[in-house]
């Protein structure tokens, strides 16, 4: 007959639960010590597994979401940028704008922890068991470009659809011809009231024209992005370059806010979730 421990540890490898039967002598060691009884074994062993688990699934949740490498709300330097609200910030990393399907904006100077702030809610999400994807605007319109051209367009908007967290990274860096600005307003059409969205740019609203080449499709993308949408705007100088500041320009040490138009008015109907609401810093 099978000694109990040899079937046990049989019974961990038919379960593939490594762990647990890496730490299955440690533990049975304790036990026979008497630091802890038997119910306690059993909850030791599988605790062990499930945070093996936990910490494999979190790790492919993040490249797949490319959001490596991994930023945190706990490794931003809240005092390097005063304008920002810590608590107001720690309160969005509990993601009720995700189970509200709506936008958050993150604006300011290039520099100044937008893309960090965006990466570290998409982490929190990803602990939290929700889908995310991270993209810049740039290779945003350069997949939905080639999918057109290929005639897979709709097939690459479900793609990005899908996911309960959609992060799109710097708007206003590279200009968009007014091709790419309809593509991305189809995909923000497709998520619009479905699915939340976090972008980040360092350009206020009343430039997106000049951003999209297009005043019309702008006008339509934001009255989609600011209806049920949060506004942070964070004012100061670049982290980056903080300790370099001696060799910036004096023009471009501008701690100039980037102030969001009003709230869009939308016809014939009452906001689900009210207008967008600045959350000012």
């Amino acid at each position: 007959m099978i000694p109990v421990i040899e079937r046990i540890r049989q019974s961990l490898v038919s379960l593939h639960m490594a762990r647990a039967l890496e730490t299955l002598d440690h533990t049975l060691s304790r036990l026979e010590k008497g630091e802890i009884n038997a119910i306690e074994a059993i909850d030791e062993l599988l605790a062990e597994e499930l945070n093996l688990r936990e910490g494999r699934r979190i790790g492919v949740a993040l490249r797949t979401a490319r959001l490596m490498p991994v930023k945190t709300l706990e490794s931003f330097d809240f005092s390097f940028q005063p304008s920002l609200d810590r608590r107001r910030i720690m309160a969005l990393a509990q993601l009720e704008f995700i189970k509200r399907a709506e936008v958050l904006h993150f604006l300011g100077p290039p520099g100044t922890g937008k893309s960090h702030l965006a990466t570290a809610m998409g982490v929190a999400a990803v602990k939290a068991g929700r889908s995310v994807y991270r993209c810049s605007l740039a290779e945003l319109i350069e997949a939905l470009t080639k999918a057109e051209r290929e005639g897979r367009l709709a097939e690459k908007i479900r793609f990005y659809a899908r996911a309960s967290l959609l992060i799109v990274d710097e708007i206003g860096y590279l200009p968009i011809t007014s091709g790419g600005a309809n593509l991305f307003f189809q995909l923000v059409n497709a998520r619009y009231e479905k699915g939340a969205m976090n972008l980040t740019s360092n350009r206020g609203f009343a430039e997106w024209g000049e951003i999209f080449g297009d005043p019309i499709v702008a006008t339509a993308l934001l009255d989609r992005l600011l209806h049920h949408a949060v506004v942070v705007q964070i004012e100061g100088a670049s982290y980056r370059l903080r300790h370099h500041a001696d060799l910036i320009p004096e023009h471009t040490r501008s701690h100039a806010a980037i102030t969001p138009p009003p709230p869009t008015k939308r016809r014939g109907r009452i906001p689900k979730y009210g207008a967008a609401h600045p959350m000012s810093s």
